[in-house]
């Protein structure tokens, strides 16, 4: 079999704006890679991505484009013009669209990965142009594709009722948090703390500064409790879409020394801030599956999220079993509730240590290797036209 793979979004640098995505990518690749010896694998990047990096086996093939892909003006072409006739010229069995885009004219059985459908339910995030094409190019790959690949079963559950798309051609394939997200030795923790100047205590969210990340409703929940605690407020992340409400929103509570804005925090140095934490807050109205409050679990951080769309999922709460989830989960528009839930963590040494034991389990709960094998069963099964019998679930390894 011939799988080719639609990885343009590899990043050369990792950066904000596409870090989910290329990190999906690779993680991706490089676990098909440690189980799938057999199948031959054509891997379409942008021009000048160093594809010895990824450390692939002999089977995969990288193939630079010869064009800036990495532009959106230049790629748009590329998967809708291109793609088509290098399938056929190439021979491929299968294609993977690894974010919401298949050719209309795809030649071959197609799969298309959907990580959220926040172009149709937060289209104001969104320039007009890149709303109106993302869009379409979903609703496409709805109808086009053999099977569409969810990232979390609340994605899953999304594209069928949005999309129509029958339960049957809709597989959960979830994210993972990388191996670096992991406690870390407590010397190096310390160094951490001293070059950066972290308090001994402080209240960590990170996560791109935009509407849907809810940081209003942080930023009023901290105001009310700014004056009785000892752990100052840190946002880390990078200035998205409609940023300046959050600022401005920041500048009205007058906080002083108690809040500080990170700005971009590099990937290298994710776990540690993580790790420094006394918690992690993530009040986010919408997420397709959610990562930082995985990647925060995976270092024994104790976490809080909203009780919107993944992200019980992610902390274990997908049953209604709130008193067994892996985190606090409050009402994204309730800003006492979450004020409280701050205190009580502050307060709870007992509750931190206990949550931080579950979010250890439940982060375990999610593997790249477990992704990579879903992945190549319904590579496989689209390609020969056959039904999947994939059962849901995460157990902890």
């Amino acid at each position: 079999m011939h799988i080719a793979v639609n990885a343009h979004l590899l990043a050369h640098t990792r950066t904000f704006r596409r870090a989910g995505v290329s990190n999906y990518v690779e993680a991706l690749l490089i676990h098909l890679g440690g189980i799938d010896r057999e199948n031959r694998y054509t891997i379409y990047t942008t021009r000048g991505l160093d594809g010895a990096a990824l450390g692939l086996p002999t089977n995969f093939r990288v193939k630079p484009s010869r064009l800036p892909t990495i532009n959106p003006r230049v790629r748009i072409p590329w998967e809708q013009l291109l793609a088509p006739l290098l399938l056929r010229l190439e021979g491929a069995n299968v294609y993977h669209g690894v974010l919401n885009v298949v050719p209309l004219a795809c030649p071959v059985p197609s799969v298309v990965t959907i990580h959220d459908l926040s172009a149709f339910l937060f289209p104001q995030t969104f320039r007009r142009v890149n709303r109106a094409y993302t869009q379409w190019a979903i609703r496409v790959a709805a109808r086009r594709a053999r099977y569409l690949l969810a990232v979390s079963e609340f994605t899953r559950r999304e594209i069928v009722r949005w999309l129509h798309v029958p339960p049957d051609r809709v597989v959960v394939t979830p994210n993972a948090a990388d191996a670096r997200f992991a406690p870390p030795d407590p010397v190096r923790l310390e160094a951490f703390r001293r070059r950066t100047g972290l308090p001994d205590r402080f209240i960590l969210f990170l996560g791109t500064l935009e509407p849907r990340k809810n940081l209003p409703l942080l930023l009023e929940a901290y105001a009310r409790i700014a004056r009785d605690v000892d752990a100052p407020l840190i946002i880390g992340g990078a200035k998205g879409w409609l940023y300046e409400p959050i600022l401005k929103r920041a500048e009205q509570l007058d906080l002083g020394d108690r809040l500080r804005f990170a700005g971009y925090i590099d990937q290298d140095d994710q776990a540690l801030w993580y790790a420094a934490a006394t918690m992690f807050v993530f009040p986010s109205l919408y997420e397709g599956f959610g990562m930082p409050p995985l990647e925060a679990m995976a270092c024994g951080t104790p976490v809080i999220v909203s009780n919107s769309s993944s992200l019980p999922e992610v902390v274990g709460a997908t049953q209604g079993s709130l008193d067994r989830a892996a985190a606090l989960i409050v009402p994204p528009d309730d800003a006492d509730v979450l004020a409280q839930a701050m205190l009580r963590l502050l307060a709870d040494a007992d509750l931190r240590a206990e949550l931080r034991a579950r979010g250890l389990a439940r982060a375990r709960c999610f593997s790249w290797r477990t992704t990579a094998e879903r992945t190549l069963a319904v590579y496989r099964a689209a390609a020969m036209g056959t039904p999947l019998h994939i059962e849901y679930g995460y157990a902890e390894r």
